[in-house]
């Protein structure tokens, strides 16, 4: 029996505008329970007024159920995701930095809640009773005031810590390691010379990026220089150290052979801030001009890094530079085990575990040292990204990956994102701890993190790009009255050695209408919890299961919205909450992604490796990549299309003579239609037609015409605001490297497997009509 079925296709773009239109350009202030934040794509502007800005936290649902049977009735993740360090615009207040002297922070004596805004004074200001555990506290001698005619401390205005969302405190030496201050941070910078990286010029390509950019490392607002250190270390099959110590007149370099017992072999002159490191970064690519060796080490390189920072009692990054897979005998030495006959059975899921053991404990290592690992790697072939990135990603590092490296090419692309990585604002040894109010806790982490323990989120450097995804569950009645709380504290050192709090705050409804629920949802959050919990899922069960719990919990969701909260009407209509109604659209694009796709025309290495990715970004960034953008650069009468709004991703929205820019914060591509005019071709490329393209171009020549400077505007203008650079693919209509671009229409049909977005909704809509009946 054939029942026609009425679905309308949403349009992603189209819920986009709309937010724009109605929020783009507001100010969205902080000072009501439960408010549900404009999209992360709308431009505005927050002002803090007791809950902490959604740039630093967003949730799935901004109105909690009252009751665990609610929740598991519904089955909508109630998750937060945190950015601590995310950047603020110009325009906004950066955080106050309260400093209570030897006494520190005041905090509730049960349950170690720090003082903010849902502290209730009582009893004339005498005591206060904590918003999280009900306790009742005296409030500190040096801390009292007296309360108005409200009930409200009369200094309330005048203490950030009792009036703003997000704060930050000093910290008094009982929250330092071994109870002293700790040191200002380093950085290392540690370049594999084998002869891959020689050849190719990639050695002297960073040499002479980091003599400029040591004059540019982060420092701390107000300070004309930074108080970073910095070290160098070279290495293949061993490793070599530099003393830069300034009164030499000419670097040492000191070689240390025994890759097994790793140690560092110079404290005093390894870590410094002076000239000589510029003069050392000029020797390098001639001392290793004649290099023959090919074999590295990777694993006791990082060694080297966590004792340089042991010797040196201070936290910092590690900078690696490397090409590829560490076969030279020494620990963590590792073998091939790609095997694409894994793909699409129970064993895949090796495929994306990490080897055990040396990996494993060296993790361990390097957060307790406070020490972070970010990995530029440059394969020509596999190299068990799975692995090499493990130390990355359990320390809040990140893996940048340029396969087939060539300077000509890459090389700009490359540097960009090192420019960013180096300079981007950072917190160093961190140590972070979700509390909640009573009826609900943080149950389950996501993120570059490392546990030890069930509350403990350890982050060996945590910066502004990173989100930590927090899932909370209840274990009690929630009530609608106080609603429900979380605070999130941030333990760290910054850049110039102070150790600090971050503390950001939120409240939330609490409702036994499951209406409100929906209402209140934001699809973006959703979409952040979905990714990362099936990325952590793909380690431990086949993909088609995962996949499949991904399609049941999507109806199920939709299916308890359509039998509790809508209004009743035809069987054959697909009914979604306003608040989800582009959800399918995210979810049926997460499942085509690279890492739940089962094909073996996919490099295992770039599945690992977008897997890591996401499980360390925040809303922003999932958003962006599982919908992207594309953008029409001309309009009918082959003029400049401004301003340049992006339209649904879908093939059907080319044109044979448009051009498009698509971007998803990772890849970017210039798409040109095959009948492009031949006069925009000339003003973008100087050349007389299309057939003149050359096909490894990855800049746009700068030509002095408005076209040319508008359409390179708006890419660079994309690449300043993203956190990772990316190169730009200029492919025309029909070429074969047209297949590359096309795999991110995410609205049609998957290339490598994957429904297109109507499709979807089908199945979906089956499924739900089969959970109602």
């Amino acid at each position: 029996m054939n029942v026609e079925i009425h679905i309308n296709c949403y349009e992603t773009t189209q819920v986009i505008e709309d937010d724009q239109v109605k929020q783009g350009g507001q100010v969205f202030t902080t000072n009501i329970r439960g408010q549900v934040p404009p999209l992360v794509t709308t431009d505005f502007t927050v002002t803090d007024q007791g809950n902490a800005s959604p740039r630093f936290i967003r949730c799935t649902t901004y109105s909690l159920p009252c009751t665990a049977d609610l929740a598991k009735q519904c089955q909508v993740p109630l998750a937060a995701i945190i950015k601590p360090f995310a950047s603020l615009p110009k325009n906004e207040t950066p955080l106050y930095v309260v400093n209570h002297g030897d006494t520190g922070p005041v905090r509730c004596n049960r349950c170690k809640a720090y003082m903010c805004p849902y502290m209730q004074f009582i009893d004339g200001g005498r005591r206060y009773q904590c918003g999280f555990c009900n306790c009742v506290n005296e409030v500190p001698v040096f801390y009292f005031q007296h309360l108005d005619h409200m009930g409200r401390r009369v200094d309330f205005y005048e203490r950030p810590e009792l009036s703003l969302g997000s704060y930050e405190f000093v910290a008094t030496l009982d929250y330092c390691k071994n109870n002293k201050p700790p040191n200002p941070p380093a950085y290392i910078f540690m370049i594999d010379v084998s002869y891959n990286n020689i050849k190719s010029g990639l050695v002297k390509l960073i040499c002479d990026e980091l003599k400029t950019l040591l004059e540019k490392l982060p420092r701390e607002e107000g300070m004309d220089t930074s108080a970073i250190k910095v070290g160098f270390v070279t290495y293949n099959k061993v490793l070599h150290f530099y003393n830069v110590k300034s009164t030499l007149a000419q670097p040492q370099m000191m070689v240390v052979s025994d890759t097994a017992e790793m140690f560092v072999p110079l404290l005093d002159g390894f870590l410094r801030q002076n000239s000589l490191s510029v003069l050392l970064l000029d020797q390098i690519p001639d001392m290793f001009a004649d290099t023959a060796e090919s074999e590295t080490v990777f694993a006791p390189v990082i060694q080297a890094g966590v004792e340089a920072f042991k010797a040196a009692e201070c936290s910092g990054k590690l900078f690696i530079f490397h090409s590829s897979m560490p076969t030279a005998e020494a620990p963590g030495k590792l073998k091939n085990r790609d095997d694409k006959k894994l793909v699409n059975t129970d064993k895949e899921k090796t495929l994306f575990q990490p080897q055990k053991g040396v990996y494993e404990q060296l993790s361990k290592d390097c957060v307790a040292s406070g020490c972070c690992v970010d990995l530029f790697l440059f394969p020509s072939q596999y190299t068990d990204i799975a692995t090499m990135a493990d130390v990355p990603s359990h320390t809040g590092g990140s893996v940048y990956k340029y396969s087939n490296f060539q300077v000509e090419t890459d090389g700009e692309h490359f540097l960009r994102d090192l420019r960013k990585d180096v300079q981007k604002s950072i917190g160093f040894d961190a140590i972070m701890r979700v509390r909640t109010s009573t009826g609900f806790r943080a149950t389950d982490f996501f993120g570059g993190i490392y546990m030890n323990n069930t509350t403990d989120v350890e982050m060996a450097a945590v910066d502004c790009d990173k989100g930590m995804t927090v899932e909370f569950k209840h274990d009690d009645t929630l009530s609608e009255e106080t609603g429900a709380l979380m605070q999130c504290a941030l333990l760290y050192t910054t850049i110039s050695g102070q150790r600090r709090l971050r503390i950001h705050n939120l409240s939330l409804n609490c409702s036994s209408q499951l209406s409100e629920l929906y209402k209140s949802c934001e699809t973006d959050s959703l979409i952040n919890f979905f990714a990362k919990s099936a990325y952590r899922a793909i380690l431990n069960q086949p993909l088609k299961n995962v996949r499949e719990i991904l399609v049941n919990q999507t109806a199920h969701m939709l299916a308890c919205y359509r039998k509790n909260c809508a209004s009743p009407s035809a069987a054959s209509q697909l009914i979604l909450p306003d608040a989800m109604k582009v959800f399918p659209v995210y979810m049926n694009s997460l499942m085509k992604t690279a890492p739940l796709v089962g094909s073996t025309e996919l490099s295992t290495d770039d599945r690992a490796h977008q897997r890591l990715s996401v499980m360390a970004m925040g809303v922003e960034d999932t958003q962006l990549l599982l919908y992207p953008r594309l953008i029409p650069l001309v309009g009918n009468k082959n003029t400049l299309r401004l301003p340049a709004t992006p339209v649904r991703c879908s093939e059907e929205r080319l044109t044979d003579s448009g051009i498009f820019l698509l971007e998803n914060g990772q890849s970017m591509f210039l798409w040109l239609g095959q009948a492009s005019s031949p006069d925009l071709i000339q003003s973008l490329f100087n050349l007389p037609s299309l057939a003149h393209l050359q096909g490894h171009m990855c800049a746009l020549p700068e030509l002095d015409n408005p076209l040319s400077r508008k359409v390179r505007s708006i890419i660079s203008g994309l690449l300043e605001k993203r956190s990772n650079s990316m190169k730009l693919q200029i492919v025309r209509q029909k070429d074969k490297p047209e297949m590359l671009f096309r795999q991110f229409l995410v609205e049609d049909k998957g290339l490598h497997g994957g429904a297109s977005y109507m499709d979807f909704l089908c199945y979906v809509h089956r499924e739900i009509r089969q959970l109602l009946t």
